[in-house]
């Protein structure tokens, strides 16, 4: 499959000041930018910072950012999904996983998450993929929002909702390890059916669960 990367760029205006929404960026660009320090979710911010310029040089990975003047303050990732993960057992050519999204502290609030996830979706090219995501609460930011694990599942849901993203069941051992857990996935337009037949035999292991 061919990985088309359309650019596309936003003006955004926050009480910090404005934002761009941009990407996907390539690798040399991304590699020209700071990342701010609050960006310490997954690993430090240069160490973040070298493993979206590795994913952005992957033939399908896609980085969308939001940067104030040259500093990345937020960012999603999308890309196939881990080896190590059950969903990367059939390798699904038009399947990638939002591995990441992330925006810093001062950044919050803002809508920014939901304008990271409408500049991914705004290429047609992104109507040939089916693009999941694995939720596990231990990766919310509990602490930072004051948010119960319910209600920062409830926020997660209606940021991702917004960009067409929708529930779906499994019987993964790690999905199902708490109830918060959740599997969500966007079937673009143009998702062939047995693209979700393969999806499905992904999602299921135990036959009593279908």
């Amino acid at each position: 499959m061919k990985h088309i990367k359309t650019f596309y760029s936003i003006e955004m205006e926050t009480r910090h000041g404005t934002v761009f929404v941009e990407g996907p960026v390539p690798h040399e660009q991304l590699h020209e930018y700071t990342f701010h320090d609050g960006l310490v979710a997954f690993r430090p911010p240069q160490q973040q910072k070298k493993a979206l310029v590795e994913i952005a040089q992957l033939e399908e990975g896609r980085i969308i950012i939001i940067r104030n003047d040259n500093v990345v303050v937020g960012y999603v990732t999308y890309l196939y999904p881990d080896p190590l993960e059950r969903w990367a057992e059939d390798r699904i050519d038009n399947m990638i996983e939002l591995g990441a999204i992330e925006v810093v502290p001062q950044f919050r609030g803002t809508g920014s998450g939901k304008k990271l996830l409408e500049v991914s979706f705004m290429g047609d090219e992104m109507e040939d993929y089916l693009v999941i995501t694995t939720e596990y609460y231990w990766h919310w930011d509990l602490k930072g929002t004051g948010l119960n694990v319910w209600d920062y599942r409830k926020m997660m849901e209606r940021m991702m909702s917004s960009a067409g993203f929708e529930y779906f069941a499994t019987d993964d051992p790690e999905i199902t390890s708490h109830p918060a857990n959740c599997l969500m996935a966007r079937i673009g337009k143009r998702v062939q059916p047995d693209t979700l037949e393969r999806f499905d035999r992904l999602r299921f292991r135990s036959r009593f669960m279908y």
